[in-house]
């Protein structure tokens, strides 16, 4: 996929990136054809309809097996772009319905983000925070955060539409496995639905350079799926075994728990 600028100029009502044209349209449901390797997506949202919500209505319109991450992103890219003509209006739109919703318990990911802002303890740096809901919820909570992620335009995003919602996070791009930034130089270090995106390598060493960046603990949200399920990235799943050997593999002190999936929460003191 060439790289994606998520606030690049494009024709009202109608997005398109690479293959995939998003297109708005008067009535109708939610609608995803193929035609000579390309994938057009038809529409009939509104500014209203635009968030975090729409992730779970995607994922019900695939019908082809062969339907992965990329496509799936530049969908939900162009189902906010095509919605609201205005590049930067649109994604303030859909953070602020997106955040809403965390907040007031209504999206599914809300009792996610509610247990991970109990368990964080003072500053926090959050590994492949993505949309950066997080970071920013945190924020709003009044706790100094940085969101890490691995895609320049993710963060961009997240530093454009901040300032708009009236908060401060701290960005920066990096590799989850190598994050520039000293030794215990943060509270606590967040790794939420990150560690099924990648193998069990690169997730044992997300786990020890988040344990060398925290001071205090690290915490660690994975879902349970009898699949992983690849057109939102992940490549292996988890249950609660998995992530106990996980913890005994760092020599630290640890908690497991099921709350909307999984957690492990590491002793980093």
């Amino acid at each position: 996929m060439s790289v994606l600028d998520s606030l690049a100029p494009c024709t009202p009502g109608r997005w398109t990136h690479d293959h995939v044209t998003v297109e708005r349209v008067e009535s109708g449901p939610l609608t995803l054809r193929r035609n000579d390797g390309r994938l057009h997506v038809t529409h009939s949202l509104g500014p209203a309809d635009l968030s975090e919500r729409l992730v779970a209505g995607v994922t019900a319109s695939i019908e082809d097996a062969d339907f992965g991450q990329d496509e799936f992103e530049l969908t939900m890219v162009g189902l906010v772009r095509s919605t609201v003509p205005d590049p930067l209006d649109a994604w303030v739109t859909y953070y602020r319905n997106s955040l809403g919703e965390l907040l007031d318990g209504t999206a599914d990911f809300a009792p996610i983000h509610d247990k991970a802002a109990e368990l964080v303890r003072g500053r926090v740096l959050d590994l492949g925070s993505c949309f950066g809901f997080l970071p920013l919820r945190l924020a709003g909570a009044g706790t100094q955060v940085t969101a890490t992620d691995i895609l320049p335009g993710t963060m961009s995003l997240l530093d454009a539409v901040a300032p708009r919602l009236g908060l401060s996070v701290d960005t920066l791009v990096c590799d989850a496995a190598h994050v520039p930034v000293p030794d215990d130089s943060t509270d606590t270090v967040t790794a939420i639905h990150l560690l099924e995106h990648v193998d069990d390598t690169i997730g044992a060493a997300v786990v020890a350079e988040a344990l060398r960046i925290a001071r205090e603990r690290v915490v660690i949200a994975v879902p349970f799926e009898d699949e992983a399920t690849a057109c939102h990235g992940h490549i292996r799943t988890f249950d609660l075994d998995a992530l106990k050997r996980l913890g005994e593999s760092t020599g630290r002190d640890f908690e497991v728990f099921e709350h909307h999936g999984g957690w492990l929460v590491l002793d980093a003191s």
